[in-house]
């Protein structure tokens, strides 16, 4: 098996605004938590990664460091984990049921460089 990083983006500009009440929180969490939960049922799920907060840093060349990040573009990273699955083809066809792309979102998968990580 190969371990595959799954990158969670979202559409800043048709994702809807966030939950307030814990019962909007739970009716967008349930399909995650039975997403990720069949994952980890088959023996694939190696890291449950997390939901990435939109504030942070950047560091540029020469040291610069700036607030962010700022989103410029319409799609902005939202959060990953990492899975095993026997193929590329086989971790695309796992990620078909991600939840985010309900919202508009997107999945990037990644194998790791020789199939591990350092």
């Amino acid at each position: 098996m190969q371990e595959f990083l799954l990158v969670f983006r979202t559409n800043t500009t048709t994702n809807p605004s966030p939950p307030q009440s814990p019962e909007q929180i739970q009716t967008i969490m349930k399909p995650w938590q039975d997403w990720m939960a069949g994952i980890a049922a088959q023996n694939k799920l190696v890291d449950s990664g997390s939901r990435l907060s939109s504030k942070g840093t950047v560091i540029r060349p020469n040291n610069i460091v700036t607030d962010g990040p700022f989103v410029e573009i319409k799609e902005a990273l939202a959060g990953f984990t990492i899975i095993k699955a026997e193929s590329l083809e086989d971790a695309t066809e796992m990620s078909k049921g991600c939840p985010i792309l309900m919202y508009g979102g997107s999945v990037e998968v990644r194998p790791f460089f020789d199939g591990g990580r350092m």
